[in-house]
């Protein structure tokens, strides 16, 4: 992309295809956000598809068009499932997202977490504690998260400053941006495009939210509401991107 105007408007693009080609997005998500993440991708227009049945993750996974991992609230099964997914989306080239949840808590978790990377996801997303022991990654979009959201791939990087403080008191707001990165990515090829496009809709959203909602809890039904009815003008018009050294 030339410059960030040409980076919003791709982005803007992208909310508008996900809305046109109504993408499937297969979860293995944190079981506390399942609800939230299915019904903020259904907002946004796409399909959500959240079994971790091993018996049936590698049909799902090979039906979708992009694959969300969250490795919040592991066990051994939902591990073997991860793997089995990630290795279907791997082999069809399908985008597939991983989100290192906690890997700063827990060794074990950090070992799985750069065990998945190793099997080249389309983009790594976590917040600062997660990243730093993620280190280096190589080709693959990096995403750390905070007030301020950076995206990193090769030498390249942009902030995405667009968001509200009320989304730290939603649980799943983080779990449904990555699925929402997921389904920008099924219709994007671009990988920076894809991502921006889907912080820039989950932060706006929040924004449009934030002025409609007295508390956390009406909030979380204005985000939802916001995000069905955004428009790709809304993100030309509110984005709040820059540039940042790689």
């Amino acid at each position: 992309m030339n410059g960030l105007s040409n980076l919003v408007e791709g982005a803007a693009a992208s909310l508008a295809l996900v809305r046109r080609q109504r993408p499937r997005v297969h979860c293995l998500m944190n079981t506390v956000v399942q609800k939230f993440v299915a019904d903020g991708l259904a907002s946004l227009g796409a399909i959500p598809s959240m079994t971790s049945s091993p018996e049936e993750v590698e049909a799902f996974a090979r039906r979708a068009d992009a694959l969300v991992v969250n490795l919040g609230t592991l066990n051994e099964e939902r591990r073997a499932v991860i793997r089995l997914a990630t290795l279907v989306a791997r082999d069809a080239g399908k985008p597939w997202i991983v989100d290192p949840v906690h890997c700063d808590y827990s060794p074990s978790r950090l070992a799985f977490a750069l065990e998945l990377i190793e099997v080249t996801p389309s983009v790594v997303r976590g917040n600062a504690s997660e990243m730093e022991l993620i280190g280096d990654v190589g080709s693959v979009l990096t995403i750390k998260t905070g007030p301020v959201d950076e995206l990193r791939l090769d030498q390249v990087c942009v902030s995405v400053a667009n968001g509200h403080p009320l989304m730290t008191q939603v649980t799943g707001t983080g779990c449904l941006s990555g699925a929402l990165i997921a389904a920008f990515m099924a219709v994007e090829p671009d990988r920076l495009t894809a991502a921006t496009g889907a912080l820039l809709t989950t932060g706006i959203a929040a924004e449009i939210a934030a002025k409609r909602s007295s508390g956390p809890g009406t909030f979380e039904a204005a985000f939802r509401d916001a995000l069905a009815a955004l428009r790709p003008e809304d993100i030309i018009a509110n984005a709040r991107i820059s540039n940042a050294k790689g």
